[in-house]
Parts: C-alpha cells; sequence; structure tokens
C-alpha cells in the first residue's frame, strides 16, 4: 500500500547523508529545536512525525544566531506542521481502547456532550500514546481475531485469497503485498484502531492481488468490492503511525 499513515511536513531542502558531527538543543523562542552539525553547506529543515519534533541539519562552523533566525523566518510554517500532526495524532484512534484508563461518557449526558467527552479522551490517549508489550500483543490478539471472519466474508467478493497474512510494525505504510506469492502484511497499528480501517487495508491489499498499482483496473475493482473505499482511504490517511521501539516479543 503506497499511501503514508499521516500529512507528513515538506523538508526545505534534502536532508544531508553525511557522518553526524554533534547535536545539541535549541530554544528559539520557546521551541525546542535539535540541531545536527554536519560536513554540508546548507542547512535543512525537518519536523519529525508522529511527534512533530523539529530538526535542523547546519553546516558544522555555522554560527548559532543564523541558525535561530532561520528558524523565526520559518516559524509559521513549523507550527502550521505541528499543527498537522497534533490534528493527525488525535483522529488515529477512533474508540478509547487504547487506555483503558480513560473515562467513558455518562450514559444520562446527551449526545452533544457524548461527542465532546469522547473526542477529548481520543485526543488526550493519542496525543500521550506510548507502544508497550501490552499494546502490542493486544494489537496483534485483536488482527488475528478478526482475519477470518474477514477473510470469509472478503474472499469470495475480491475473488483472490493470499497465501500468508504476517502482522508487524510498520513506519510508514498500514499495509503491503507481493502479488507474486500472494503473502500480505498488515501494519500492528491497525488493531488498535476502527475495525473499519483494518477490514479496507485487508480489501486493498486483496485487489493488488489482481492488479499491481493503483490505475483504473485496481480502482474499479476496489468500487465494485468496497464503494466508499475513498472515503476510508481519505480518513485513514489522516491518521498517523505510531512506530513501535524494539522490544522483546
Amino acid at each position: 500500500m503506497s499511501f503514508r499513515g499521516m500529512p507528513r511536513a515538506r523538508s526545505f531542502s534534502r536532508p544531508s547523508q553525511r557522518a553526524l558531527i554533534s547535536r545539541e538543543t535549541l530554544n528559539v523562542d520557546g521551541l525546542q529545536v535539535a540541531v545536527l552539525r554536519k560536513n554540508n553547506r546548507n542547512m535543512y529543515l525537518r519536523i519529525k512525525p508522529p511527534y512533530g519534533a523539529v530538526e535542523v541539519t547546519a553546516p558544522a562552523r555555522m554560527p548559532e544566531q543564523t541558525i535561530v533566525d532561520f528558524v523565526r523566518d520559518r516559524r509559521e510554517w513549523i507550527d502550521d506542521a505541528l499543527r498537522k500532526m497534533a490534528a493527525a495524532r488525535s483522529r488515529t484512534f477512533a474508540s478509547v481502547n487504547v487506555d483503558p484508563s480513560v473515562p467513558s461518557p455518562s450514559i444520562a449526558a446527551t449526545e452533544t456532550e457524548v461527542s465532546a467527552v469522547r473526542e477529548s479522551a481520543e485526543a488526550s490517549a493519542a496525543a500521550g500514546f506510548t507502544w508497550n508489550e501490552q499494546y502490542v500483543e493486544r494489537a496483534r490478539r485483536s488482527i488475528e481475531q478478526q482475519i477470518p471472519a474477514l477473510l470469509e466474508k472478503w474472499t469470495p467478493i475480491v475473488g483472490r485469497s493470499p497465501s500468508k497474512i504476517t502482522v508487524r510494525a510498520m513506519t510508514s505504510r498500514w499495509g503491503s503485498c507481493t502479488p507474486k506469492t500472494s503473502r500480505i502484511r498488515l501494519n500492528l497499528q491497525l488493531g488498535l484502531m476502527d475495525p473499519k480501517f483494518l477490514e479496507y487495508v485487508l480489501v486493498h491489499e486483496l485487489t493488488h492481488l489482481w492488479e499491481h498499482g493503483h490505475g483504473a483496473a485496481f480502482q474499479a475493482r476496489m468500487s465494485d468490492a468496497l464503494p466508499e473505499w475513498k472515503e476510508l482511504r481519505r480518513e485513514l490517511n489522516r491518521c498517523t503511525i505510531f512506530e513501535v521501539p524494539q522490544m522483546q516479543r
């Protein structure tokens, strides 16, 4: 699956691949900026997902004030990128099951109050979400429990079945497949999200067993099988992928 998990902020220039000489942190008008000094000629700015860490790559002998001015000149763009990332994080988890300590809305609350509490809870859970072994196991178990019914439903509709499905942590994709071997890979994080996204990604990858690209033939098959697939794609693309740290499983 070629689409990415969130709106990523663009870099002003291509980051340098030269060896790192030093790393420091600057406070620019209340903004924490990581400065990586390398033997390159230009400066580069990057906003790193999912939490919006601001990073500048600068020449080894670049004066600190020049770096500060560089960041200040681009502050409006930085703030806009940070807002987009924060919004993406808050949309990622469609229910409070990510964090069982988040209170559920009161039954007596009005519909508006329920919606407000739910949105607040989701934003709170996503904003501070950190993978741990419990979440990894919960996500994996959730996907494994859903897959049999989904395959029973969708393989007759799509007309293709996978030879194998694996669940793995991904950093930039929700799913992928190898048409030649009919193997499908699903992003572990889907197990903590609204089930409609897991279903959509599975149908997407099953369709790729017919069509390798995303051209007219692929889109026609998706529309026949899942008419609302474009809206689901837009919703999923507005979410973010939280990288899973290395841990024993």
